[in-house]
């Protein structure tokens, strides 16, 4: 047999690259998930931990459309807890450092989130600064006086509905 030596050569080279993704994943591993700085005050969020990790970016979304288009302003949890829709106020008051929050689970996943385009990081600019996003009164924004509408997620997707005064 003519060329015996390229011929295993060629069968070894084809069983490694063949056999590549099966042994790749028992040698390759992925970084470590990132340990967040859980809020010392609060031991619950508006969401379940599972809900959060998986679609907050979408229930912020649902938020910010809620509140910059419709003028809504509570959120309803899953739960029945009501909880002003408020980046600033909800999620910052309790999650108050950026870098060890938030910056965490982006920088593990490669993301840059368009929410600091608008508004503020509060371990930057200090606590009594306020951004201009969401800080007018509702009588200014054009809701009647006394009543103030909310948003309720009903399944996975964060579907927001209109609900009664409150």
């Amino acid at each position: 047999m003519f060329n015996k030596g390229w011929v295993i050569g060629g069968i070894v080279i084809f069983v490694a690259v063949a056999a590549f993704p099966f042994y790749w994943y028992q040698v390759g591993r992925d970084k470590p998930f990132p340990q967040l700085e859980l809020p010392a005050k609060e031991k619950k969020c508006v969401e379940s931990v599972e809900f959060m990790r998986a679609n907050h970016m979408r229930l912020l979304d649902a938020w910010r459309i809620a509140v910059v288009r419709d003028d809504l302003l509570i959120y309803t949890s899953t739960k029945g807890e009501k909880f002003e829709m408020n980046l600033h106020k909800t999620c910052m008051g309790c999650h108050t450092s950026r870098d060890r929050f938030c910056n965490q689970c982006h920088d593990y996943n490669n993301v840059v989130p368009p929410c600091w385009d608008c508004h503020f990081d509060p371990s930057e600019t200090g606590k009594d600064q306020r951004s201009e996003v969401g800080v007018q009164p509702p009588a200014q924004r054009g809701l009647r006086p006394g009543g103030r509408s909310e948003v309720r997620r009903e399944g996975m997707h964060g579907v927001i509905r209109k609900g009664d005064a409150s």
